[in-house]
């Protein structure tokens, strides 16, 4: 069977599907879950994603409140993306350990600390750090809130309606962000960006905390075998009282066994450690030079944090990403197309929104509604097109549409010689709509190129390498426009255009080659 054909078989679920049979509780009237479940995983994605792009209109803003420098401005956005693709992955064996639902409330509680935070923050360094607490609570909701989603929604029609507006409300995420980014800057100020969006936190986490369900914790590795995640559920150990239907509670020794047993911290840490040190080197090689001892010190803390990673992943029996499917051909080919057209689409904006501010003279607003474009014809293409894309080729849809991506990149590189906002508007459609091919099938191509058992962490591998596209691409263009100029600004939409390019050629390849299966 090919991965074509296994995508056409698969349930309407996404990567990161739970990885251990579970029962939901019910949420609504006794003949289904209701829709407050769904809502309460919606609103907690919409406000994830929004930060993602929110602050990317404001930076010059922020860095005028809080005197931060052209580096301290890139960390403002790096470190959220850092925190979710570093985090993403333990995040969700901590929830396999733990449960999703409680770790969701735990990363939506963080969330909206965290969050008041950055509208409280008074230095860069403040913010930063305000950020990064952002991030790794981000990572907890994103890592558990679509597995939850699954759980719930178990009859067909209904899950596929379920993740049907799940994913348009993550779509409208990032453009309602690019948008409240600029107005808000320009008539209330920077810190609104965090302040107005706290009654929205503490919404979401008064209606998760009522609407979503429990879950079974997954057998341990005793009575389950290693690697497989989707095995049947274990018999109880010990005899317990009959829960409530729909409920599967654990008790807390059980919870802490499992959580020592199933989550790989050393794996965890070293990826983590790993992106955080390639980031570094990158943002301090712009600013102090490539040979400076910081940026030096960097791509030597990736390094050896990369190679402890493989080795540590070799050796443990529950690796977060487990070495058969990094050596696959075909999922190296959707990792491929997953990071490329992450950095070249969305990497390059806030460089884009800052040169478009200080080198055009555009206003915050007019920012926003400029690269809107871009996510607009995102959701439009992916909500038109996504039924149809399925039954193509994986190779023309995840390379395609990342070579497209790289075309519009390409495109761009024409402010050189006009530096005019209008000359950006081919990259912004032609990008959205190659993003807009390339991202609802991802999630379908990572789980049919990878073995079943494995399918969890390949779904949520496809995730963190997004997130490590837009990281690197976001320090990348930043870097190569220190001196925001239109020169520099064509330069960095060229190595949009490379990257992008090059990956999607590449996952082509990979999987014509193995025939797409």
């Amino acid at each position: 069977m090919t991965a074509r054909d296994r995508i056409r078989t698969l349930p309407p679920t996404t990567p990161d599907a739970p990885r251990a049979p579970s029962r939901a509780a019910p949420a609504g009237t006794g003949s289904g879950p209701g829709w407050l479940p769904l809502a309460a995983c919606c609103l907690g994605t919409f406000l994830l994603l929004l930060y993602t792009t929110v602050v990317t209109v404001a930076l010059p803003g922020i860095g005028a409140g809080l005197g931060a420098d052209h580096g301290a401005q890139q960390w403002v956005i790096d470190v959220y993306t850092l925190a979710l693709a570093g985090l993403l992955l333990g995040a969700g064996a901590i929830g396999d350990a733990l449960g999703s639902r409680r770790v969701c409330l735990a990363g939506l509680a963080g969330f909206t600390l965290a969050t008041l935070a950055c509208g409280l923050a008074t230095s860069p360094g403040l913010l930063i750090a305000a950020r990064a607490g952002q991030g790794v609570a981000g990572a907890a909701m994103l890592a558990t809130i679509v597995p939850l989603i699954g759980l719930t929604y178990v009859r067909p029609g209904q899950r596929a309606t379920a993740f049907a507006v799940w994913g348009a409300v993550a779509g409208a995420a990032s453009a309602v962000g690019t948008v409240c980014g600029g107005v808000l800057t320009e008539y209330a100020g920077w810190r609104w960006l965090f302040l107005g969006s706290l009654p929205l936190c503490a919404g979401a986490l008064a209606l998760a905390a009522r609407s979503l369900p429990h879950a079974t914790v997954p057998p341990s590795p005793a009575s389950a075998p290693a690697p497989a995640r989707a095995s049947a559920p274990a018999p109880a150990p010990e005899p317990e009282p009959e829960p409530e239907p729909g409920f599967a509670p654990c008790g807390d020794r059980t919870a802490r066994r499992l959580f020592r047993a199933r989550v790989d911290w050393p794996g965890i840490v070293l990826v983590s450690v790993a992106v955080t040190g390639l980031a570094y080197a990158v943002i301090s090689g712009g600013e102090s030079g490539w040979g400076a001892p910081d940026s030096l010190a960097g791509w030597l803390t990736a390094l050896c944090a990369g190679g402890g990673f493989v080795l540590a992943e070799r050796r443990c029996p529950r690796p977060i990403l487990p070495p058969a499917l990094v050596t696959a051909p075909r999922f190296v080919a959707v990792l491929l197309a997953a990071f490329g057209y992450y950095f070249a689409a969305f990497g390059a904006l806030p460089a884009l929104a800052t040169w478009m501010q200080t080198g055009l003279g555009l206003a915050s607003p007019a920012v926003s509604l400029v690269l809107v474009a871009q996510l607009v014809v995102f959701v439009a293409v992916s909500g038109l097109v996504s039924r149809h894309l399925h039954a193509l080729h994986p190779a023309w849809t995840l390379g395609a549409g990342t070579i497209l991506v790289g075309v519009g990149a390409l495109t761009a590189t024409a402010v050189a010689g006009r530096p005019a906002w209008p000359v950006l508007l081919p990259f912004l459609v032609l990008s959205g709509a190659g993003a807009g091919v390339v991202s609802p099938v991802l999630p379908a191509v990572a789980i049919a190129t990878a073995p079943p058992h494995h399918a969890g962490a390949a779904g949520g591998a496809a995730n963190a390498v997004r997130q490590l596209g837009l990281t690197l691409g976001v320090a990348v263009c930043g870097t190569l426009t220190r001196t925001s100029t239109a020169p520099r600004m064509s330069l960095a939409c060229a190595a949009c255009a490379l990257v992008a390019v090059t990956t999607g050629a590449l996952a082509v390849r990979l999987l014509r080659r193995s025939g797409g299966g």
